[in-house]
């Protein structure tokens, strides 16, 4: 059973967007540790709530928006009590809170991301987040051997 569960999510069609869903696709594709799922999805929906109360940790890869193009940031992510679950737009925290809510599982949760530059139609990541992808793919790496190690992990 997964220990770890990787959401990668965003539109692959719009160029930085597509991050998250492209990092995950490869890693789906490469990966062949049994502790670590991998999900490619192009938004988080309610729907994700039993795979997240199902794990210890979960890892969530999307771009940003609103920096510096190519910044990247690893956060922990909180659950927000109260935090409307049933919308168009979830976010990892009301993932978490649904999750908590409907299965009385909350697990570890972390942020990867890097700060978008374009959002316009596309199927390639701009050049700012393109060189920072192999800082992202590195840090999630770090963050899966963390997890799995009895020492534990921070950002």
């Amino acid at each position: 059973m997964a220990r770890i569960l990787i959401l990668g999510y965003g539109n692959p069609l719009r160029s930085d967007d597509g991050l998250g869903w492209q990092v995950a696709v490869e890693l789906f594709r490469t990966n062949t540790l049994r502790e670590v799922e991998v999900l490619p999805c192009h938004q988080l929906t309610p729907e994700l709530a039993p795979a997240v109360s199902r794990v210890e940790t979960v890892i969530f890869i999307d771009s940003a928006r609103g920096g510096t193009p190519g910044e990247m940031s690893c956060q922990e992510v909180r659950s927000e009590s109260g935090a409307s679950s049933f919308t168009h737009h979830v976010t990892p925290a009301a993932l978490l809170a649904l999750s908590s809510e409907l299965f009385g599982a909350c697990p570890r949760a972390y942020l990867l991301s890097i700060q978008g530059e374009t959002y316009l139609p596309g199927d390639s990541l701009s050049a700012p987040v393109a060189r920072r992808l192999g800082d992202l793919k590195t840090r999630l790496r770090q963050l899966i051997q963390e997890t799995l190690s009895p020492a534990g992990v921070a950002c």
